[in-house]
């Protein structure tokens, strides 16, 4: 089984998540300041170069005004369009 940092739906999360900051809209650095890390680590975050454990996704998210299962709801329904159109495996 491939990592899963390596997977489409894995890529489909990264995108929800990046999308709904700017929809709030928060800017890297704004976020960054609300978690208390740096831009750099949002970057890394949002690219798939650091991966998020479900602790820091909760904050994450709490930083947006987001709920986090308001936000597993888009990744599913983001990972489910993708499987429609031949997107992501599986």
């Amino acid at each position: 089984m491939e990592k899963t940092i390596y997977t489409r739906e894995y890529g489909v999360m990264l995108r929800v998540l990046r999308e709904m900051r700017e929809q709030v809209p928060l800017t890297q650095m704004e976020l960054a300041s609300k978690l208390n890390v740096t831009q750099v680590f949002i970057s890394k975050c949002e690219s798939g170069q650091r991966r998020l454990d479900l602790i820091e996704l909760r904050a994450w998210c709490a930083a947006m005004g987001v709920s986090t299962s308001d936000f597993l709801e888009a990744v599913e329904a983001g990972i489910a369009n993708a499987h429609t159109q031949g997107d992501a495996p599986g």
